[in-house]
């Protein structure tokens, strides 16, 4: 008997023992998906970045700042004039600094508000080998207000967010941090840092990724802690602020279901909350206007142009010539004038009512 049940306990320490390891190896693989998508760097495409001198009577100043392992942030202050009543903080997408958003930031300081605009750990002149994961991004936002509050060459005034993708968890999510901020403006972002994961995989992996997201939910907890468990909805309930929420329901990167459709069940009859829903204009064309078409005849023209290279442009051995002649074509070719004024002026005039009516 007694060798009969030494036996059994022997399998199930054996069975247990090969679950474990299964459990480890899943939990192994997990983390390295999720670090070969969001432990990189991100660096805009220089031909095509928007620039100051871009936009009329935009100035800058730039600062330096540090975040929580004391890598330091490139951070910009945009301003048109010198009647200003508020301070709109950017947070940016995912794979690329500040710089897209440039356009939004001269809209906003054409109109009465100093842009702090920053690039995120791991992005474009911020330190960092890699963006390190999602959660960084609150962290950054964190430290980016910190630095504007406690910066005497900086005025005091009431601090506005705008955020997208990306941005857009950041920009609600840190509010559990500064509660203070009068106003955010959410653009396509999710609620929970493992959201962003999970909705970006879908396409790839299928239903495999929801195996993966409770992995990926210990990971960002075991390395980020409270910046992980927080999310955008404990933000809201953490603050006064006003709070706008967009997003496009065809958006293939960031779906709806993940962020705009569970605070609207919520929020919906709650009048610190406005919710502005399209069906048709994606993800990174959301807040561009729809009628606008240079992007569409600029991309015909590339189109072209790569149907008269005399050598196949997708050969590895061809790679570095196509960077470079690539280019070039859009150096030469690029209207920056068209290119930095796609915005839908009729919906910022929106955003802008929505931040002068909190900041009163």
């Amino acid at each position: 008997m007694k060798k009969t049940k030494s036996k059994k306990i022997a399998a199930i320490i054996v069975i247990l023992s090969v679950i474990l390891l299964l459990l480890i190896g899943w939990w192994a693989f997990c983390v390295m998906m999720y670090n070969e998508n969001f432990n990189v760097r991100g660096d805009s495409y220089g031909p095509q970045m928007l620039r100051t001198e871009d936009f009329d009577a935009l100035e800058c100043r730039e600062y330096s700042f540090s975040s929580d392992k004391g890598q330091k942030l490139a951070g910009y202050l945009y301003s048109v004039g010198s009647d200003q009543h508020g301070i709109a903080v950017i947070a940016h997408g995912f794979g690329e600094g500040h710089n897209s958003y440039m356009d939004a930031a001269n809209y906003f300081a054409a109109n009465g508000y100093y842009v702090f605009a920053y690039d995120a750990t791991g992005c474009d002149k911020s330190e960092g080998e890699g963006v390190g994961g999602v959660p960084q991004g609150v962290i950054d936002l964190d430290h980016a207000i910190s630095f504007i509050e406690g910066n005497n060459d900086i005025p005091e005034l009431p601090i506005v967010l705008f955020g997208h993708s990306w941005g857009g968890y950041c920009v609600c999510s840190v509010l559990n941090y500064h509660p203070e901020v009068k106003a955010v403006i959410e653009c396509s972002g999710f609620n929970s840092s493992s959201d962003m994961f999970e909705s970006g995989g879908k396409s790839q992996a299928g239903d495999v990724i929801y195996a993966m997201t409770p992995f990926i939910r210990l990971h960002e907890l075991l390395k980020y802690g409270k910046y992980a468990s927080s999310t955008a909805m404990d933000g809201f309930e953490n603050t006064d602020a006003s709070i706008l929420v967009l997003h496009s329901a065809d958006d293939n990167v960031i779906g709806i279901e993940y962020g705009y459709d569970k605070y609207y069940q919520k929020y919906k009859d709650d009048p610190r909350f406005t919710f502005i829903r399209f069906e048709d204009r994606g993800h990174n064309e959301v807040f561009n206007d729809p009628d606008n078409t240079y992007k569409d005849e600029f991309n015909a023209g590339f189109g072209k142009w790569l149907e008269t290279l005399d050598y196949d442009y997708k050969a590895e051995e061809n790679k570095e010539r196509f960077k470079t002649d690539k280019a070039e074509y859009i150096t030469e070719n690029l209207d920056h004038a068209k290119w930095s004024t796609r915005l839908d002026e009729e919906l910022f005039a929106k955003f802008l009512d929505f931040y002068n009516t909190a900041v009163k």
